[in-house]
């Protein structure tokens, strides 16, 4: 399993059918491709993906998200 799809499935408990789109959104932040994503880029994902999801969720949601995509490395 790759860790698009490993960020994904983790992603998928907190934001449903949003997620796909949401992550792919925050690696294009990033200026990272969802396909080439790898262990290096997840303190910079998650880190972005806290931010924007605070936006729409409980911030300690947010950090548990962020939290999740860091335990990847």
């Amino acid at each position: 399993m790759s860790v698009y799809d490993k960020v994904l499935d983790i992603s998928k408990q907190y934001l449903g059918p949003a997620a796909e789109k949401f992550i792919q959104r925050q690696c294009k932040h990033i200026k990272i491709e969802p396909a080439t994503l790898t262990a290096t880029h997840l303190e910079q994902l998650a880190w972005s993906s806290k931010n924007a999801a605070g936006l729409y969720m409980d911030e300690s949601k947010a950090a548990e998200l962020a939290q999740k995509i860091m335990s990847l490395k």
